[in-house]
Parts: C-alpha cells; sequence; structure tokens
C-alpha cells in the first residue's frame, strides 16, 4: 500500500515538473507577449493607443479591443477626421465609459453609436472615456482635443463616484495649480516625459501615446512572463473560488475606497491622502469648473451624468452626494444634468438578482445588461 502511494506522488510530481518545463518552453520562446492598448501621455498622464486591434484582459474576461485614429474606443480601426459632417457628441469618463470588459458593441458608447448612425438625422458619438481617467483628465484631455482641432456640438461627461478619490490621490502633475502641483512626483513626471515620442524632443511638440508592454523587473513579474499557462490557471481558480464562496460580490455590496467618501463618517479616510476626501471633492469641482469655462468660450454645452454603483444601490443610497454634488453643479454650468440612479434603483426593487443581471460578475462595472439600462434612459436625452 505504501509503495503504491509512492508511486502516486512521484507520478504526480513527474507530471508537474513536464507541465511546468513545457509552460517554461512556450511562455519564454513561443509565446508573443501581448501589447496593452493604454499607454503613457504627458499631457493627461495615459490614454488609448491609436488604430489598435487587439484584445484586452479584465478579471476572466478576454475581449476584443479596437481604437481609431484618434486613440479612442471604436467598433473598428478607421480615420475620424478632426471636423465632422455630421452633429457630434464627445462622451468621456472612466472605465464605466470606456466599456471595460465587454464588447464595444455592449457598451453605452457602443449602443449610442449604433443608434446615432441609424438615425435620419445622423449623430456621431464619439468615446474618449479611458480607465481611471477623473475632472483633472477630463480637463487636461478635452483642451488638447480642442487645440488639437477636434470639433464637436456637445460634450458628455459621465461622472463616476470614484473620481473624488482619482483627485484626492493621483495626478498631480497635470494639475495647473501649484496648490496641487507640489505633489506631483518628479519620477513619474520625468516617465511620462520620457515615454513622450516627439519629432524632435521639444516638450511643446504633439505627444504620442507608447503602449505598456507586459514587462517589468523583480521575480514576481518574471515568473508570471516565463510561466504564462501556469499563472493563468493559478488566476482561473483563484477567480471561481472567490466566485464561489461569494466574497467578491460580498466586497462590492459594502463601501470601499473609492465609495467611502459617500458615506458619514468615510472609515477610509486613510485611503484618501494627501489631500483627503474633502479637499478631493473640492479639487474635483474646481477642474469640471476649469472644463465648463473651456468649453463655454468653445461655444460647446456640458452635459453631466451620474450613475449608482453596487454599494449604493445595497444600501438604498438614493439621496447620494454624488448626485447633489454635480445637480449643484450643473445648475449654473451644464445644458443638462443626468442622474441615471432612479432607473437602477428601480431595478433593484423590482428583481432580488439585481446584482446578478446589471453588473458583472464579482465587479462594480455594468454588464451588457447595465448598459442596456443606461442607454435607454439615455437616449432619450442624447438621441
Amino acid at each position: 500500500m505504501a509503495s503504491r502511494v509512492v508511486l502516486y506522488v512521484a507520478l504526480v510530481l513527474y507530471s508537474m515538473v513536464l507541465f511546468l518545463a513545457a509552460d517554461y518552453v512556450y511562455s519564454t520562446f513561443l509565446n508573443r507577449q501581448e501589447e496593452w492598448p493604454r499607454g503613457p501621455q504627458r499631457d493627461y498622464h495615459h490614454a488609448l493607443v491609436p488604430n489598435f486591434d487587439g484584445y484586452d484582459l479584465w478579471g476572466e474576461a478576454h475581449y476584443r479591443f479596437v481604437t481609431n485614429s484618434l486613440g479612442f474606443r471604436d467598433a473598428l480601426v478607421r480615420d475620424v477626421p478632426l471636423v465632422p459632417t455630421t452633429r457630434r457628441i464627445l462622451l468621456i469618463g472612466d472605465s464605466f465609459t470606456e466599456g471595460t470588459g465587454l464588447a464595444f458593441e455592449d457598451t453605452v458608447a457602443g449602443l449610442l453609436q449604433a443608434a446615432g448612425t441609424q438615425r435620419a438625422g445622423k449623430i456621431e458619438f464619439l468615446n474618449a472615456g479611458v480607465l481611471s481617467y477623473s475632472p483633472s483628465l477630463y480637463y487636461k484631455k478635452v483642451k488638447h482635443l480642442l487645440e488639437r482641432g477636434l470639433r464637436f456640438d456637445e460634450l458628455v461627461v459621465f461622472s463616476d463616484v470614484s473620481d473624488v478619490y482619482d483627485e484626492a490621490t493621483h495626478y498631480f502633475c497635470q494639475d495647473d495649480d501649484p496648490k496641487y502641483q507640489k505633489y506631483c512626483d518628479p519620477v513619474e513626471r520625468n516617465f511620462l516625459d520620457s515615454a513622450c515620442h516627439v519629432s524632435d524632443g521639444g516638450r511643446n511638440e504633439p505627444c504620442d501615446v507608447v503602449p505598456f508592454r507586459f514587462s517589468k523587473p523583480g521575480w514576481g513579474p518574471w515568473l508570471v512572463q516565463h510561466f504564462f499557462v501556469t499563472n493563468g490557471v493559478r488566476m482561473y481558480v483563484k477567480f471561481k473560488l472567490q466566485q464561489w464562496n461569494g466574497s467578491m460580490k460580498q466586497r462590492r455590496l459594502a463601501a470601499e475606497t473609492a465609495t467611502a467618501w459617500l458615506f458619514s463618517p468615510n472609515q477610509l479616510e486613510a485611503d484618501y491622502a494627501p489631500l483627503g476626501s474633502a479637499e478631493g471633492i473640492v479639487r474635483s469641482v474646481n477642474n469640471m469648473q476649469a472644463l465648463a469655462d473651456l468649453l463655454k468660450q468653445e461655444g460647446i454645452p456640458l452635459t453631466i451624468v451620474v450613475y449608482p454603483w453596487p454599494v449604493q444601490l445595497a444600501l438604498n443610497d438614493q439621496a447620494s452626494r454624488q448626485v447633489s454634488l454635480w445637480r449643484k453643479f450643473c445648475a449654473t454650468n451644464c445644458k443638462a444634468f443626468i442622474d441615471a440612479s432612479p432607473a437602477f434603483f428601480a431595478e433593484a426593487r423590482a428583481h432580488a438578482d439585481w446584482y446578478e443581471h446589471l453588473f458583472i460578475e464579482g465587479d462594480n462595472h455594468y454588464s451588457a445588461e447595465g448598459n442596456r439600462l443606461m442607454f435607454e434612459m439615455l437616449k432619450k436625452h442624447l438621441l
């Protein structure tokens, strides 16, 4: 009996060694590491790579990712003229607007684009949203696009709950205000400057976006690079176990760092260093005001859209600080303020399994059904 156990253990170990050896050979010599469709950008920190046609990863999702000549997520690689021939609406926001984890045609931007092209009086929708954007970058990117000569008839900002956290903790090198510039990390500033591909290296030259590659120093990244299949199996098993025990969902239905500022007292205030959540709100409004003033000079109307995260639906946070903040701002700065929350709260009241059908499993981002609900509400205003 003991000899059979030893034999089984030896066979298992032998099989593992063969598997790891095959994985090492494949990962090191045969597997072409994909480029990420995002890269550093000197003026507004990061952006999508123009004319990208490949795939992106989010959790266990491996989905098609395409950008156009402007570096905007799109249905296909195409040249977008700076001056439109029809009405054009520019969308900007963070990962919710970019459409993280979904095919483009299932995102709000994709649904609006498809509906706009089917109208007799066509409306072109362009999606300038990118993962982890916030008001500092909304302003800087729109300013950059206008200076580049891009013309559009309306700007729609999808203001995310996480914006206040981002403004309290990030993007100080991009801010024009010296009060915030002092927090700029010189290493980050040098990285963003060096990452720029310009014609003669001048500070005022246009900055091209260069894709990140999955290559970092240290043992962890080395193991991922040389044991790509093993790491994929590890991540998949971990993800499925977290789904099975419900821990991922439970985290989404409780306050976390990005949403903690909505609730009083803020139990995670320490995570909002160096500015703190109160100053994060101030900086959010200041940069949105700069954006509104810029648009006013150009004669372009501004619309702001807000929408809920799962924790807000779970805690019935209908009188949200996010809603009141931007409703007050829009009273004097916007063409329209659109609160998508009532549609989502109605769904939550009508369906006990609202989380499962409105959100990507184990995530805060909307599923295809959640994006469809947002689209059905927005088309009344934008189409």
